[in-house]
């Protein structure tokens, strides 16, 4: 069965550091899509406090993760990643359901969802 969401080690490690750092510690990753971008959606990331109603929690290397029920079709399936490179790191984001992205790799549309497409 796929995964909602699925968090890699790595990524998770860096979550975790970023959790303390930003002294978020016990709070929620939310992963969520937002309207924007060259391809009109973009990926969303961030600590949340409180749990909602519609939201699907998973848990992951020790991390709870969010969804919201609107946001699980376009994201189902997707892998988030985190890559160290001699340029620096940055999440990587997989999701099976993107039909076209941008350059930049955060922006994407999927066949039932377009979004709000913006200039470049």
């Amino acid at each position: 069965m796929t995964q909602l969401v699925e968090l890699s080690e790595s990524a998770a490690y860096q979550v975790k550091e970023m959790m303390k750092h930003n002294q978020e510690e016990g709070a929620f990753l939310r992963v969520s899509v937002n309207g924007g971008g060259c391809s009109g959606l973009s990926y969303g990331m961030a600590f949340d406090k409180m749990k909602q109603d519609d939201d699907t929690l998973l848990e992951q290397h020790g991390l709870e993760i969010l969804v919201s029920k609107e946001d699980a079709p376009i994201l189902n399936g997707t892998v988030i990643d985190y890559k160290q490179s001699l340029m620096g790191g940055g999440f990587t984001i997989e999701n099976p359901n993107a039909i076209a992205s941008c350059g930049c790799g955060s922006s994407f549309k999927t066949a039932t969802k377009e979004g709000t497409p913006e200039n470049c």
